[in-house]
Order: C-alpha cells, then structure tokens, then sequence
C-alpha cells in the first residue's frame, strides 16, 4: 500500500508539472493558459498510471504505474499537440481575411460570414473567396486526421423552408469544394440549419449579416 502511494505521489508531481511547464500568454486573449497538449498529457499520464498500476503485480505497482504514466502522457500529449499545430496553421493562413478561428476543447471551428462567402440569396461561392477555402484545404489535406462538418445558416428573413434550403445548398457548396480540393469525401459532412442557432439579434441588419454564415468544425478522428 505503501508501495503504491509512493508511486502515485510521484505521478502525480509529474502531471502537475506538464501542466505547469506548459503555460503560456494566449496572444489573441492575453490571459495564461495551459496548452491542449499539456492538458493532454497530464491527463493522460494520470490515467496511464492508475491503469499501469491496476493491471501490475503486486510487487511491480510502482514500475506500472510510471511506465502507464509515461504512455498515457505521450498519448495524450501527442493528441493536443496535433490539434495545437493545426489551429496555429490556420491561424497563420487565415488572418486578415474575416474568417474567425475558435477553438472549443479539441474542436477548431472557423465561421465564415455570409458578405463574403455568398451573393445574396446564392448558394455560389464569391470567386474571391477560393483562395481562403484553398489555404483551409491545404491544411485540412497536411492533418488528414481530422473531421470536417461543415453547417450552413441563415438570418430569419423569408420562409423557414427557403432559408433551410439555401443552408443546405451553401454547406454542400463548399462541403463539395473542399473534396474538389483532393480532400477525401469520407471525412466531410454538410449539414444545413437555415435560421435555427443565431449567433446575433435577427432584428437588426448588423445582427442578420452575422447570422448569415458558413461554420466548419475541425474534429480529430478519436471522438
């Protein structure tokens, strides 16, 4: 018993420093965080190592539980970091361009305002707008590990049905885009909302022009 609280104490150091050691300032909020990848794998290593020491002899606890530390840290590290490297990528090729980047747990989300994605009441894609979808396809094609669900919206102007209909057609337009680009159609999926998830008030022009959007969510394969 002993044995194993020893063991456990010493795992538990070494997640509390791959959290700590893995702070930094967010450049776009300014506030301290933890990266996804420390997050990872201070996780991971906790759970590593009460698995590691489960599933050990009595007399090799100790030995489990750090070699259960040690595999659950790169597992969950490697996890973080895949999906780290992947947003400071986007990031890099999508700003200035009004696409916004968020990042949600292990989910990237970019939203794409309507002004510059779509003419009015079209489901065509603004020839000016290719070349953002271009740099996200050349990322999404570098991390083939990831999930792309594309979701359309619309403001709550006309019919339910008219605006469910464009959703539909404008997250398939650049759903199809995307695998025109040589992403593998098996990782796509588009889905469309019409009015439903306003993300502003419907009741000014500023507020419907928000909601007028394209979003697609970036998801690793392991959920």
């Amino acid at each position: 018993m002993i044995r194993i609280q020893k063991s456990m104490r010493l795992v538990a150091c070494i997640t509390v420093a791959l959290f700590v050691t893995a702070c930094s300032i967010d450049p776009y909020t300014g506030e301290e965080k933890a990266s996804n990848t420390a997050k990872g794998a201070g996780w991971g290593a906790l759970g590593g190592a009460v698995l590691g020491a489960a599933v050990s002899s009595k007399e090799d606890r100790k030995k489990g539980a750090l070699i259960g530390a040690a595999a659950g840290a790169a597992a969950g590290g490697g996890y973080g970091y895949y999906m780290d490297r992947q947003e400071a990528k986007l990031r890099a090729r999508l700003e200035g361009t009004g696409v916004g980047v968020q990042r949600v747990g292990d989910t990237i989300k970019l939203i794409m305002p309507g002004n510059i994605t779509f003419d009015t009441g079209s489901s065509v894609i603004m020839s000016g707008f290719t070349s953002v979808l271009d740099s996200v396809a050349l990322v999404a094609k570098e991390f083939d590990k990831t999930l792309m669900q594309v979701n359309g919206y619309t403001d709550s102007t006309g019919s339910f049905q008219t605006n469910q209909t464009l959703s539909e057609q404008r997250a398939g337009s650049v759903a199809r885009y995307f695998m025109n680009q040589g992403v593998a159609s098996s990782r796509i999926r588009a889905t469309g909302y019409g009015p439903r998830d306003p993300i502003a008030d419907n009741s000014t022009a500023s507020g419907r022009a928000q909601n007028r959007r394209v979003e697609i969510e970036l998801l690793p394969m392991q959920q």
